[in-house]
C-alpha cells in the first residue's frame, strides 16, 4: 500500500522554505536533528538567584566567586584523596581571585625553578577542575566561552589527558611551554575566569541592586557585561531609573540615600553627579544647626574632627526637606495616587514644634528649624531650593555611566520573569485580604495580577525612553515615583514609607510601616497556587521566588514558605539589615538535582580573603531534591529546542516527498 504523501498549508511551506536556507539538505538538517537530540540529554546548566543586593560589592562578588560554595565543593571531590584541606583551600582562593593571589604566591618564591614547577602543578590542576565544571556542556558552548588567546591551548588541554601514555608528553609540553614564554599568570586568571563562567549557567538578581552599600556601580560594571543574566527590577532600581529619567522626586530620594549611608562618592566619584550646590547651600541654610537628626548612619568613622560627618548632616537635612516638598507636590499633582496622608508638613505646628499623625496624636518634634518652609506653602520651593533642584535635575539626565547602567537594567531586566517552572518578581502581587487579586487604578483603568505588573513596565519603559505623548510621559515619570513607596506598588506594597516619621519623631511606633496583605498570606499554598496560575506557570515542581522583605531568621523567620512553593532570598546582603536577619544573605541554588539554600555568614574582606583564604562561612540546606537528574529536556531551553527538532524532522519530510529540492552544500565555503 502506496504511502500517502504529507500535505503541508502555505504558511508552512513559507516557514521550511525560510528554514532550508540554513539546512540546504537531508544531511545538514540530520546532523542538526543529532546535534539537538544530544544536548536535550545533557544535565540542566546551574542557575544562581541572589537579592536586595544594595551595593555590597565584595559579598556580592565572592558569592559569585565561589559560586555559592560550589567551587569549593567540586575542588573538594577531584582531590580529596590527593590534597590537604590546606592545599585545597590555596587552589579555591586562586580561583576566586587568581590576580591577586597569584601576585601574593609569586612573592613566597626566590627560585625560578621552583615557582615553574608551581605553575606546572597549578594548571594541571586547574585543567582537572575546568574539565569537570565543564562536562555538562556541549564543546561548542565551551568553546565560546573560551578566552581567544588560549582558547585552542585551552581546547586541547581539555579533551587530551596526560593520564593517557600517548598524550603524556604532549600535554605536558603545552603547558610547560606556556611556562617558558611567561604566559602562565595570563594563563591561570583566564582558566580561573572561564571556570567562574562555567559554573554558574545563568545568574538571577531579584531587584534591588542599589542604595545602602558603597559600591553599586561595581555590582552593575560585572552584571553588565555578565555572561547570562535576567533581573527583576526591585523598587530601590526603579528610583534610581526615575533619577536618571529626571523626576526629582526620585533625585532627592537618591541623594538622601546615599547621604543618610554615607556613601555620596557612589553620586559623585562613580556616576559624576556635582554635589558642591547642595553643599554650598546646606551650609549658608544651615551652617549654624548641629543637625543630629540627619547624622549618617555609617560612612565616618576615620573622620575624627567630625567635620566631614556635621557637613554630610547638613547636606542630609537640606535634601530631606526638599524631597518631602518635592513628594507634597507630586501628591496634590496627582490626586489619583490617593496619597494625601502623606501631606505630612500640612501636619507640623510650626510655632510650638509638634507634628499631628494618623493615630491623632500629636508628637513633639526631633528638630524643629525649618528656615526654608513658609506655613502657609509648605511645598514651595524656596528660589534658592529650586535653583538647586534644577543643577541637580541636569546632572542626573546627563551622567553618561549612569545611563549606561540603565539602559544594562532595560536590555536584561523587567517587573517579573518566568524561567524553568519558577515565577520571579522582586517583592509582591498586590492582594485584597481575602487572598484574591487586588484591582489597581493605573492612568484611569484598573489592573490587578499580571496585567498590573505588565502595564507598570510599560509605564517604567515609557518614562525612560519617552514613549508616547506629553501628558503620557508625564504620568509615567510621576508614576516612576510611587513605585519606590505608593501602597499599591508591586515593587513596595506597604501603607506608606515612613521617612519623614524616622528624622522627625522619636516614638518608634510611628516608624511602623504596613505590609499589604501579600506578605499575610505567603504561607497560603492556595494564594500561592492562585498566583502561578495567573502567570500562566506550569508543572507539578513550581515555585515563586522573590526577595524585598528581608527574611529575620534570628528571630525564627524561614525563608521557605507554603509548603515549599515560595521562597524569599533576602537575608540581609546589605550590612545595615544584617543585626534584624542575623545572617548575610541568602543565595539559592538549582542545579540538576535540586534546589539549594544557601546561607551565608557576613563577609570579611578580599585581603584576609586571599591572605589568609578567609572564605564565607555558608550554610547549605536542601529545599526540594528530584528522584532523577534534570536535564536540559526538562527545561525552557529544552522546549524551545525540541520545537526546533519537530520543524527539521517536518523539512526532512519535505525533501524525501521532493516538495522542497535539496542543494548541495560546500564544507569549505560554508556556501550553499
Amino acid at each position: 500500500m502506496a504511502k500517502t504523501k504529507k500535505k503541508f498549508d502555505a504558511n508552512e511551506l513559507r516557514f521550511l522554505r525560510l528554514l532550508s536556507r540554513s539546512f540546504p539538505n537531508v544531511a545538514t538538517a540530520s546532523t542538526e536533528i543529532i546535534n539537538l537530540e544530544a544536548i536535550l540529554n545533557l544535565p540542566k546548566g546551574t542557575e544562581h538567584f541572589l537579592a536586595d543586593l544594595h551595593g555590597e560589592y565584595d559579598a556580592f562578588q565572592h558569592v559569585l566567586r565561589n559560586a555559592s560554595g560550589t567551587v569549593k565543593r567540586k575542588v573538594s571531590e577531584i582531590f580529596n584523596e590527593t590534597l590537604g584541606m590546606k592545599e585545597q583551600k590555596e587552589l579555591c582562593t586562586l580561583i576566586y581571585y587568581p590576580e591577586l593571589k597569584l601576585e601574593l604566591i609569586k612573592r613566597g618564591f626566590d627560585d625560578d625553578e621552583e615557582l615553574h614547577n608551581w605553575y606546572f602543578i597549578t594548571i594541571n590542576r586547574l585543567v582537572k577542575v575546568c574539565r569537570n565544571v565543564s562536562s555538562k556542556y556541549t564543546r561548542s558552548k565551551v568553546t565560546k566561552a573560551l578566552p581567544s588567546d588560549f582558547s585552542y591551548i585551552i581546547q586541547e588541554l581539555l579533551h587530551e589527558s596526560s593520564s593517557d601514555p600517548n598524550k603524556q608528553g604532549y600535554v605536558d609540553v603545552i603547558v610547560r611551554t606556556i611556562i617558558s614564554t611567561h604566559r602562565a599568570d595570563s594563563f591561570i586568571i583566564a582558566m580561573c575566569n572561564l571556570i567562574h563562567q562555567l559554573t554558574i549557567d545563568r545568574l538571577h538578581i531579584l531587584g534591588d541592586v542599589f542604595d545602602r552599600g558603597e559600591n553599586p556601580d561595581k555590582i552593575m560594571d560585572i552584571l553588565c557585561t555578565y555572561h547570562n543574566l535576567d533581573i527583576q527590577w526591585g523598587n530601590h532600581d526603579i528610583l534610581w531609573i526615575g533619577a536618571a529619567a529626571g523626576n526629582d522626586c526620585c533625585i532627592a530620594n537618591v541623594i538622601r540615600n546615599s547621604l543618610r549611608y554615607g556613601n555620596q562618592n557612589v553620586i559623585e566619584d562613580a556616576y559624576g553627579i556635582n554635589l558642591l550646590p547642595l553643599a554650598t547651600f546646606a551650609l549658608d541654610v544651615y551652617g549654624n544647626e548641629d543637625c543630629k537628626c540627619f547624622y549618617p548612619k555609617e560612612g565616618f568613622e576615620n573622620d575624627e574632627s567630625g567635620r566631614l560627618t556635621r557637613l554630610t548632616a547638613k547636606m542630609h537635612k537640606a535634601i530631606s526637606i526638599i524631597q518631602f516638598k518635592l513628594e507634597g507636590a507630586a501628591i496634590k499633582r496627582r490626586p489619583e495616587f490617593e496619597m494625601d496622608h502623606r501631606l505630612l508638613y500640612d501636619r507640623i505646628d510650626y510655632e510650638r514644634g509638634v507634628i499631628k499623625l494618623d493615630d491623632g496624636q500629636e508628637y513633639e518634634l526631633l528638630d524643629k528649624s525649618f528656615p526654608t518652609i513658609l506655613p502657609s506653602s509648605p511645598y514651595q520651593l524656596s528660589q534658592d531650593e529650586e535653583e538647586l533642584v534644577r543643577k541637580l535635575h541636569k546632572s542626573f539626565v546627563e551622567s553618561e555611566k549612569l545611563h549606561r547602567h540603565m539602559r544594562c537594567l532595560f536590555s536584561k531586566g523587567s517587573m517579573y520573569n518566568i524561567v524553568n517552572g519558577n515565577l520571579l518578581y522582586h517583592a509582591s502581587i498586590p492582594l485584597n485580604a481575602d487572598g484574591t487579586l487586588k484591582e489597581v487604578k493605573v492612568e484611569g483603568k484598573t489592573y490587578k495580577g499580571r496585567a498590573l505588573l505588565d502595564r507598570t513596565e510599560e509605564l517604567i519603559r515609557d518614562a525612560y525612553f519617552g514613549e508616547g505623548d506629553a501628558d503620557h510621559v508625564a504620568y509615567a515619570v510621576d508614576f516612576l515615583w510611587y513605585l519606590w513607596c505608593g501602597p499599591d506598588s508591586p515593587a513596595f506594597d506597604k501603607n506608606k514609607m515612613t521617612t519623614l516619621e524616622r528624622y522627625f519623631v522619636a516614638d518608634k511606633k510611628t516608624h511602623k510601616e504596613t505590609k499589604g496583605h501579600y506578605y499575610e498570606l505567603r504561607d497560603n499554598e492556595q494564594v500561592m497556587d492562585m498566583i502561578l496560575d495567573e502567570f500562566g506557570v506550569k508543572g507539578t515542581h513550581r515555585h515563586i521566588i522573590n526577595g524585598h522583605v528581608p527574611v529575620k531568621l534570628i528571630k525564627g523567620e524561614s525563608p521557605i514558605k507554603a509548603n515549599g512553593k515560595m521562597m524569599v532570598i533576602d537575608g540581609g546582603f546589605s550590612k545595615a539589615y544584617q543585626p534584624e536577619t542575623g545572617i548575610a544573605g541568602y543565595t539559592l541554588v538549582y542545579h540538576s538535582r535540586g534546589f539549594q539554600l544557601v546561607q551565608h555568614e557576613p563577609f570579611t574582606s578580599i585581603e584576609k580573603a586571599v591572605e589568609e583564604g578567609k572564605d564565607i562561612i555558608s550554610t547549605i540546606q536542601l529545599v526540594e531534591m528530584t528522584d532523577h537528574r534534570m536535564l536540559v529536556k526538562d527545561t525552557d531551553m529544552g522546549a524551545e529546542l525540541q520545537s526546533q527538532i519537530d520543524d527539521l524532522k517536518e523539512l526532512l519530510v519535505a525533501y524525501r516527498e521532493g516538495i522542497i529540492k535539496e542543494r548541495a552544500w560546500n564544507p569549505i565555503t560554508n556556501k550553499v
